[in-house]
């Protein structure tokens, strides 16, 4: 399948509730304003990010039909995470995905019964991909948080026969080795989007052409900054803003990564709301503190 690369910032956006927990859909078109004002690519939603597993499979496919109403004649990609333990699920998110005209699909493997080999793996994708099988198929690896550890390398290799359309990985893992062996796996055919915010410079450096993640939603001056420092062979500039980046990620982190990131979206005028449980809500206290250690550090700063 004939599938353009992904380019620059993909944002792994936030699924906005009230502060009831109830879906707020009405935010999604004030989210995605925000991404085309900071010159975000791409739309990456009801990923890990998106809270995708505490969401029903109605709350999933309706998110997805708000981001395709909203996107729909503008420059922002959309791309559906549609992974989940049932792979039945998966198949009728991917499926919706589809009929939506979604960019690609992607998914991450099953994480409370794992696949424990490549071939396992490669089946449950595929079960996935053919639901959908006009749309480009991204493999999700998060090792981190599924608990699959797999060689990625090895999955390019025996992937292609089984998931005709598969168009590259969504590769949240450190591994820069392995990374940079899919990068040239097929003649460098496949689209291996960087997802590790903290790592991005040294993901430029390795070959990255494109990057998902969760703090381009509220950051993305800082890494555009960044990527044009590294083109312009301006490595100080460029380690400086990676450095920041850091420095927020820390910060949020401090606070309970989630809601701190919810609460900084909410800080720049987007309605995102809190996160759901078990990520617990920031206290109006919390709330507060989170904004002047934000202003402390610089981070409207670097963002205006």
């Amino acid at each position: 399948m004939t599938h353009t690369k992904l380019q620059g910032l993909v944002a792994a956006t936030h699924t906005p509730f009230h502060d009831d927990g109830a879906l707020n859909l009405a935010a999604v078109e004030q989210q995605a304003h925000h991404l085309l004002a900071n010159n975000i690519a791409a739309a990456f939603i009801a990923g890990t990010t998106g809270e995708s597993h505490s969401l029903t499979l109605d709350e999933r496919r309706a998110l997805a039909q708000r981001w395709a109403d909203v996107t729909r004649n503008s420059t922002l990609k959309l791309i559906v995470h549609v992974g989940a333990n049932c792979l039945a699920d998966a198949q009728s998110l991917a499926a919706h995905a589809q009929s939506i005209n979604a960019h690609a699909i992607s998914a991450l493997a099953p994480s409370y019964f794992k696949p424990k080999s490549l071939d396992a793996l490669i089946d449950c994708c595929a079960q996935i991909a053919t639901a959908a099988p006009s749309t480009p198929f991204y493999f999700y690896d998060i090792p981190s948080m599924t608990g699959v550890h797999l060689p990625m390398p090895a999955f390019l290799d025996a992937a292609p026969t089984r998931i005709p359309t598969l168009a590259g990985i969504k590769f949240t893992n450190w591994d820069l080795a392995a990374y940079l062996r899919c990068l040239h796996t097929a003649a460098g055919q496949f689209d291996i989007p960087w997802g590790t915010d903290e790592h991005l410079l040294a993901a430029l450096a390795t070959g990255a052409q494109g990057a998902v993640g969760s703090t381009y939603n509220f950051a993305a001056p800082l890494y555009h900054r960044l990527i044009t420092a590294f083109q312009n062979h301006d490595l100080p500039t460029a380690r400086q803003e990676q450095l920041r980046a850091i420095r927020l990620i820390d910060l949020l982190a401090s606070f309970n990564y989630m809601p701190a990131a919810k609460a900084t979206m909410q800080f720049l005028g987007v309605p995102v709301g809190p996160p759901r449980l078990p990520h617990p809500k920031l206290d109006p206290q919390a709330q507060s503190r989170l904004r002047t250690d934000l202003e402390s550090l610089g981070f409207f700063n670097w963002i205006g």
